[in-house]
């Protein structure tokens, strides 16, 4: 018969799965003229749907999910060497969470696509605009984020601006964070400008809200969420002790949707993958 469980608050903190950790190193080589022309990349952890849906694996035995965003990029590179090594972590169950491997692939390429900007000496949105060569779906995104985002003008002392572009989800997006940072090492979020092609949009309202939705929760998880242990038990129990963005920490979120006639992407997932990558480009700004 129909069986109803509903957890607490408390339940949900301490008995659900956990985000697994993983540790990514990236070996890029520019020409002289500044252009990404290899990439290298290594992924050690915990292989999700080798433990919770080995049917998915793919032929070769590998998980697709360590592999979003990492090998399908908006960049055409011209050679790319992906290797992974499965390390599951002792002790602790850990699953899927929102955004997926998403939101490592992003933060991982776009933090190193911004040092690879830096190295150089090219502008992150100049640097990405090169890179995106047959992705003109990429291409508009990133210009219609930052054109709207204004970048390139001037921020108050203590702002940084940063940008982040993916495909994943079957969908594209640049999101344009503005940060402000004390001396105190406090980080607020000021501003995000998010620019998405989803391709053909059904319900532009439901669009907006996942995608703000998104960011929110990514945000919180870049900036504050923690679980720690304590004799095998988890401390944080609710909201008082494990920490989100609160309402009047939530930067001004603008979301421009681009017109499009493709088959439609997930929107689900994308905002919460786009939110660790900008503002920490944004921060290192």
């Amino acid at each position: 018969y129909p069986l109803k469980i509903i957890w607490s608050r408390e339940e949900d903190l301490t008995l659900d799965r956990y985000r697994p950790a993983y540790v990514d190193r990236l070996v890029g080589g520019l020409d002289a003229h500044g252009n990404l022309v290899a990439l290298s990349h290594r992924i050690v952890g915990p292989a999700v749907v080798a433990r919770w849906a080995p049917e998915a694996l793919l032929p070769n035995g590998v998980d697709d999910d360590l592999l979003l965003a990492a090998v399908e990029t908006p960049y055409a590179i011209p050679a790319m060497f992906l290797d992974y090594a499965r390390r599951e972590a002792p002790g602790v169950v850990t699953a899927w969470w929102r955004g997926v491997g998403g939101t490592r692939g992003v933060f991982v390429i776009e933090s190193f696509i911004d040092e690879l900007a830096a190295a150089a000496k090219a502008d992150p949105v100049a640097f990405r605009r090169r890179m995106t060569g047959d992705h003109p779906r990429a291409r508009a995104v990133l210009d219609l984020a930052a054109e709207k985002a204004e970048w390139g003008s001037k921020l108050p002392p203590g702002g940084g601006r940063g940008v982040a572009l993916q495909y994943v989800f079957g969908s594209y997006l640049a999101t344009v964070m503005e940060v402000e940072m004390s001396d105190g090492g406090t980080v607020l979020v000021r501003r995000a400008v998010v620019a998405a092609d989803c391709g053909r949009v059904v319900n532009p309202d439901q669009v907006v809200a996942q995608i703000e939705g998104g960011l929110i929760f990514g945000l919180s998880a870049a900036l504050f969420n923690e679980v720690t242990l304590e004799n095998g038990r988890v401390r944080e129990k609710n909201f008082n002790t494990y920490r989100v963005l609160r309402m009047n920490e939530s930067p001004a979120i603008e979301v421009h949707l681009i017109d499009s006639a493709e088959d439609p992407g997930g929107i689900g997932e994308t905002g919460t993958a786009a939110a660790a990558a900008a503002a920490a480009n944004a921060m290192a700004a």
